[in-house]
């Protein structure tokens, strides 16, 4: 009898990368042991190893330490370096940092293209930063419908820049332009979820998913028309993306333009390396409103109402409403659908004042609700 060396090679070689994989993962679960022990050098040499033999996870890993300068010294220089490595195999929340890193940098157009995708999958931080560039068209065209939409998603998560750059947007945009924001805020999140999906669908079957999406910019007659914002006012300056993933974006603090048409248009470390806390951003001069203690169940009827969200699918609004009408803010209020085009537009209504209705807004806004204050 003979032998097929060639068949007998192939499965020598496949069982050899076979070993080699299960290797490089457990040098670089290794290395997550002692980063979490505090042993941040022997977590760096488990995971140079992996990096060199393409692991994205260890790149990632390695990019984190040279930014944080533990276990090796900073240099922002390498860390872009191992984050650009492990972005190009697929790993998203290497791209993040990515755009995120750039953007600190001052590279904003190479930062781009990173930021916005970033940006559709639901990235806070991302969101933001975009959510301020079209408010004051810098880097990309200026668009108060996308700038509130987006800024309103950020602060859905929690972010307290957003939530404080929302308030200020909250003085400034017109409120048809805010509604539509509103409606194009729930839209992107719906396509956010569906590229989760697929991420993580194309994830267990071991596809890598492209890092970033290609640069865009907005279409002609999209834009609001240009409007002349100072940079800061004596009422206490800008408006920054001041924490330390980005360096500081002005956006008017005040200022009540002329209304202008519109149509609508935190890298953690998944293998266990801790982020660096955020440094804290500058106080805005208007925060949003407070609330000590929710309001109480409406007793008596007005013409004052919130607008909960807009909607093409009818089942949406009516899911949204389930969900949200036993909070103390909406207790007793009235439901109201009102047409507007191809959507219907959600609202409670039944709030005697303008203040009341406020009051009840900003306290469903802190439980990461978007909603609108609509007059009578």
């Amino acid at each position: 009898m003979w032998m097929d060396f060639r068949n007998t090679t192939a499965i020598a070689l496949a069982t050899f990368a076979s070993v080699c994989a299960s290797a490089a993962l457990a040098d670089v679960r290794a290395g997550v042991e002692a980063w979490s022990r505090g042993e941040h050098e022997l977590a760096v040499k488990e995971w140079l190893g992996p990096a060199a033999q393409g692991d994205a996870d260890a790149q990632f890993n390695l990019g984190q330490a040279y930014k944080l300068g533990k276990g090796v010294p900073q240099d922002l220089k390498r860390a872009e370096s191992y984050y650009r490595k492990a972005a190009a195999s697929g790993h998203i929340k290497a791209a993040d940092t990515l755009g995120l890193l750039m953007f600190q940098d001052g590279r904003k157009a190479e930062a781009l293209p990173f930021l916005q995708a970033s940006a559709e999958r639901g990235e806070p931080r991302a969101m933001y930063i975009l959510g301020i560039a079209h408010f004051n068209g810098d880097a990309v065209g200026k668009d108060w419908v996308r700038a509130y939409a987006l800024m309103n998603r950020s602060a859905a998560t929690g972010l307290e820049q957003a939530k404080r750059a929302l308030a200020t947007m909250d003085d400034m945009i017109p409120l048809e332009q805010r509604q539509m924001g509103v409606s194009l805020a729930a839209d992107l999140e719906q396509k956010a979820q569906a590229m989760r999906a697929q991420q993580l669908a194309s994830a267990d079957l071991g596809v890598k998913a492209a890092p970033t999406a290609p640069l865009r910019t907005t279409a002609p007659g999209r834009a609001l028309e240009p409007a002349t914002l100072p940079a800061s006012t004596a009422a206490g300056g800008p408006v920054t993306a001041g924490a330390d993933f980005a360096n500081p974006v002005a956006m008017p603090a005040k200022a009540k333009p002329a209304p202008a048409p519109s149509t609508a248009a935190a890298p953690s470390v998944a293998t266990g390396v801790p982020k660096p806390p955020a440094a804290k951003a500058p106080e805005p001069p208007k925060a949003a409103p407070a609330l000590a203690s929710p309001p109480a169940p409406a007793t008596s009827g007005g013409n004052w109402r919130v607008q909960l969200g807009a909607f093409g699918v009818k089942g949406n609004a009516d899911a949204l409403w389930s969900k949200v009408r036993g909070r103390p803010e909406l207790a007793g209020r009235t439901r109201i659908d009102l047409p507007s085009g191809s959507v219907t537009r959600l609202l409670a209504g039944g709030y005697a004042s303008q203040s009341e209705a406020d009051r009840a807004c900003a306290a469903l806004k802190a439980g990461g609700l978007a909603c609108l204050v609509v007059k009578p």
